[in-house]
């Protein structure tokens, strides 16, 4: 027997009618918020501020240096294998 798909929901959407939805979403942040690549201490504070509303004892690299260890060495070799500007 076949599962039913649902008809309801983002996910069900035509993608054209998942873009208008997400254009729409885009434009209603000011654009000082838009990007944090343009406003490195807008990012900075984000980032504190997510990292504080964890407990200390919930982050998963506090409690496993292995893992922090294995996410770092992906970030520097993904951020090292791109083409030079």
């Amino acid at each position: 027997m076949e599962a039913k798909k649902s008809n309801r929901g983002f996910a069900s959407m035509e993608p054209n009618k998942q873009r208008e939805i997400a254009r729409k979403g885009g434009r209603s942040v000011p654009g000082e918020k838009r990007s944090f690549s343009t406003d490195r201490d807008l990012a900075v504070s984000a980032g504190r501020k997510g990292g504080q509303a964890v407990e200390p004892n919930k982050r998963s690299f506090a409690q496993n240096h292995a893992l922090a260890s294995a996410a770092g060495r992906k970030g520097g070799h993904a951020s090292h294998s791109r083409g030079a500007p």
